[in-house]
């Protein structure tokens, strides 16, 4: 076998284990779960409660992950740590701003790291979301740069959203906007990952050499 295998960023050249399977179901109400209680909650009694139930719900969601996986995603993390600070500060000034700009000030950082990584050879997105596909370099380097820039563009929109729409509206939003707008955007990337995919040999491919 002569052929020259296109190289690929594995976990392991990450230095980290691959990710467990994680059931699509539980992933989506993992996630969703402290939103939808968030949304519910500002309808009912207003932003601050809602705020101290998003802090307790994403905090709620991450010991869930664990219990059930034994793994910590690295987004969700990320996210539940900045929602507590966030929602710290909202409660220490009885300010909304601080609760409302998180989402600005999350994404902007989630796309810096991956395009400033991707800048010195580095593509984290892997590790970011917690990926087990095996990619080419060139198909990294795509992906990379585009979710790079949806990440800038959720906080470009989260800023006009919180700026010129009422509260009530940013918190439908942020409950049932941001997670359908990143659904629609990573199945559109279906298509590059397929084409940059790195197959795995079969056991027919296996026992022909």
């Amino acid at each position: 076998m002569t052929d020259v295998e296109p190289k690929s960023q594995p976990a392991a050249a990450t230095g980290r284990k691959p990710a467990p399977p994680q059931n699509p179901t539980l992933k989506l109400i993992l996630e969703m779960g402290p939103l939808v209680l968030f949304f519910i909650t500002n309808w009912k009694f207003g932003i601050f409660p809602a705020t101290g139930v998003l802090m307790v719900g994403v905090v709620a969601a991450l010991i869930a992950s664990w219990v059930l996986t034994r793994h910590l995603p690295i987004m969700p993390v990320v996210t539940a740590v900045a929602v507590v600070f966030f929602g710290g500060l909202t409660f220490l000034f009885h300010d909304e701003l601080f609760i409302k700009l998180k989402p600005t000030i999350v994404n902007t950082i989630f796309g810096t790291i991956l395009l400033g990584a991707l800048a010195f050879g580095k593509p984290l997105l892997p590790v970011l979301l917690d990926s087990v596909l095996q990619l080419t370099e060139e198909g990294w380097r795509k992906l990379t740069i585009r979710w790079g820039v949806f990440f800038f563009v959720l906080a470009v929109i989260n800023e006009i959203v919180w700026r010129t729409q009422t509260t009530d509206l940013w918190v439908s939003f942020k409950a049932f906007g941001i997670m359908p707008l990143t659904i629609v955007f990573a199945l559109a990337q279906v298509p590059l990952i397929l084409k940059h995919e790195i197959k795995q040999p079969t056991d027919a491919d296996k026992n022909h050499w």
